[in-house]
């Protein structure tokens, strides 16, 4: 279901729990919401108003990827940004990676799996901002 955007700094700031294979449910609400906003290139389940650890991005092929509990276990080259952010009025500064490895749990048969992934440039500056979401920061 599609969901509104919300800009509660209240919500935003909040460290979501971590998410459990009954949230599914949430993580096709974010998906659902991401597709139809066409401003959007990532969404955080926090921005939907569920304090939950789930994020979603469109990766190179546009195509929707979800992240249960995603957390940055390497970063190499460091970078100065200025990102843009649906919850937020004013872009703001930030210092991200171009390289990151994350480990998260994805979605298997109901059950959440661990897993790994490698990402660089843009998918890479959309995950860690997600992961900021998660953990509560408001960039």
């Amino acid at each position: 279901m599609i969901k509104e955007v919300i800009t509660d700094e209240e919500i935003l700031s909040k460290k979501c729990e971590l998410a459990v294979a009954e949230d599914a449910p949430v993580a096709q609400d974010l998906v659902d919401t991401l597709l139809a906003n066409d401003d959007a290139a990532c969404l955080a389940a926090n921005q939907i108003g569920v304090t939950k650890c789930i994020v979603a991005y469109l990766n190179e092929a546009e195509k929707p990827v979800v992240l249960f509990n995603p957390r940055i276990t390497q970063k190499l080259k460091p970078f100065a940004a200025v990102e843009s952010c649906l919850s937020r009025e004013e872009p703001a500064a930030v210092q991200r990676y171009s390289w990151i490895r994350v480990a998260y749990d994805r979605l298997e048969d109901g059950r959440l799996v661990p897993a790994k992934k490698k990402l660089e440039g843009y998918g890479a500056q959309a995950v860690q901002h997600m992961i900021d979401h998660c953990n509560g920061v408001l960039v």
